[in-house]
């Protein structure tokens, strides 16, 4: 089966400079090139601990071989040409003006259409071992080109179809409305080996040792610097980086060529594309996902998940505001009717639920659901948030659209985001607490008040059966992967109701036969609090 992966940029932007070329030359390398994707993948396998920090396995040698022995085909999503200026501080004072001086820098960048980079090299076939290290390098990347162009990868099947970028000299004459480009490429690793045995032995040759006595140190440094300059293989080509390069004298890196491809003439616009009135989104949909970063892409500095109901309540807060501009808030996104008072009955409107999808204790996607759906004015305000705020952080967080439509879409993202989804919308018998429980009324001892008592009407209000047993559990709970301390979560809203005690609760329930998530319940659960994640699913 061919090779075959796909990109889709995050942020919808793509940072690179064509080899050889000045960043202020305001060039785009589209697409990415053979020899940059090379490097990326080989870049993933020391960053993410694939290869435990030492060389790389034998495998994962064999897929950088097999994939630089063929140039791939792409497929290009829509992308516009853009740059921003910038005058960098210098850190020298002008001698006239006493100000310190500055320089001109041009920051280019493709904004790409959210729509995947697809790439394939149709003719490499993989083993097992090869196939799963090739698996485990895409799905990890989260970068190609510069550190701003956030990606997430997957493995997929041949693109053939769907093809629009191609190496010159397949037997194909494209004509109008093409145009060519020229991109880095490896040589096979065969024609490295030869290309270097012939030139280190030229290079040595002028370098010869004398006969029947002890050469000079010189001569030795001499030969060591000659050999050292010719990197051992394909592999050690592709990890040089420029300091080397420029070290040993080298215009373009060993091991590389320059190849002609086809791409279509309007590949990148340099302009913008022609808009057409928006058309409203008549389809409702019942969930989408937002994805939540910082300018640094540390995922540490990122809110812990005690912050979840602030979070919640900024993000709705804000969707309100967007939705205002644009006319009446819809009453999916303010639980109001239209005389502005809260409405009556089932919980239908959206819950705003701040997740962490990666287990690492920080809050990384927002899933915004609405039982009812979520219709076209509030489809339009969650797509048009861009930012929020966060405790602590003096940089507002950034928002992009992940995934929208059913509940069980979401489920088939990449892991780990798709399972643990899966742990919030499959189908149970046993649920656990992964956000404190907040009572909505003073709990008494017993009857329709108690813990139990409330817990079971919120179900039934929420049109869920009773429950078989409901209990709650130790103050702190074990999620998926990490003991959660619910003392230290933030259980109070900063405007709106306030709750008849502060204090949350770990819940498990058991019901007799499996229910559907999502399970969200009580004081708070539009913002995040009492949410529930299948315990046992079937």
């Amino acid at each position: 089966m061919p090779v075959s992966t796909a990109f889709r940029f995050v942020a919808g932007r793509y940072h690179a400079t064509p080899y050889g070329h000045h960043v202020n030359e305001g060039l785009i390398e589209w697409p990415p090139s053979p020899w940059r994707l090379l490097r990326a993948l080989i870049s993933v396998g020391y960053t993410s601990g694939a290869w435990g920090g030492v060389e790389p396995p034998n495998p994962a040698r064999n897929l950088i071989e097999k994939l630089a022995s063929e140039l791939p085909r792409y497929f290009l999503p829509p992308a516009v040409g853009t740059h921003s200026r910038h005058y960098m501080p210098l850190g020298v004072l002008d001698s006239n003006t006493k100000l310190e001086k500055t320089t001109l820098v041009f920051d280019t960048w493709a904004q790409v259409e959210d729509t995947e980079l697809k790439v394939t090299w149709p003719n490499v076939h993989l083993d097992d071992a090869e196939q799963s290290a090739f698996d485990t390098l895409v799905t990890r990347m989260n970068y190609l080109g510069r550190s701003e162009s956030w990606v997430v990868g997957r493995v997929v099947e041949e693109v053939k179809a769907e093809i629009n970028c191609f190496p010159h000299g397949l037997g194909v004459a494209p004509g109008r409305g093409w145009e060519q480009v020229a991109l880095l490429a490896p040589t096979n690793a065969p024609e490295f080996d030869e290309w270097r045995a012939a030139r280190l032995d030229a290079a040595l040759a002028d370098l010869p040792l004398p006969e029947g006595r002890k050469p000079a140190k010189g001569r030795l440094s001499k030969r060591a610097k000659a050999t050292a300059s010719y990197p051992a293989d394909l592999l050690d080509c592709l990890q040089k980086d420029t300091t080397w390069l420029r070290s040993y004298g080298w215009n373009s890196p060993p091991g590389s060529r320059l190849v002609l491809y086809w791409r279509p003439s309007g590949a990148i616009s340099t302009s913008a594309r022609a808009t057409r009135a928006a058309v409203p989104l008549e389809q409702r949909v019942q969930a989408m996902l937002l994805s939540l970063t910082n300018a640094s892409r540390n995922d540490h500095t990122l809110p812990p998940v005690t912050r979840t109901l602030p979070q919640a309540e900024l993000l709705h807060r804000a969707l309100v505001a967007i939705a205002a501009r644009k006319g009446t808030p819809p009453p999916e996104i303010t639980g109001r009717d239209g005389n502005r008072r809260p409405r009556q009955g089932p919980h239908q409107h959206a819950h705003i639920n701040p997740l962490d999808l990666d287990g690492d204790g920080h809050l990384d996607h927002v899933l915004v659901w609405a039982p009812e759906g979520l219709g076209s004015n509030a489809q339009a305000a969650i797509r048009s948030a861009r930012t929020t705020f966060a405790k602590g952080v003096a940089e507002p967080l950034r928002l992009a659209l992940a995934a929208t439509g059913d509940l069980r879409d979401l489920v088939r993202l990449p892991e780990p985001y798709g399972a643990r989804i899966d742990h919030l919308v499959g189908r149970a018998t046993s649920w656990q607490s992964i956000t404190p429980f907040v009572p909505p009324r003073y709990v008494k001892a017993r009857g329709k008040n108690s813990l139990q008592g409330q817990i079971r009407a919120e179900l039934r209000s929420r049109g869920f059966p009773d429950p078989t047993v409901t209990y709650p559990v130790a103050p702190t709970t074990r999620d998926v992967d990490r003991t959660r301390p619910f003392r230290h979560f933030k259980v109070v809203r900063q405007s709106g109701p306030q709750p008849p005690v502060a204090s949350g609760y770990a819940i498990r329930i058991e019901f007799e036969s499996p229910v559907s998530g999502p399970i969200a319940i009580g004081y708070g659960s539009h913002f995040g609090l009492g949410l529930f994640r299948a315990a046992t699913s079937t």
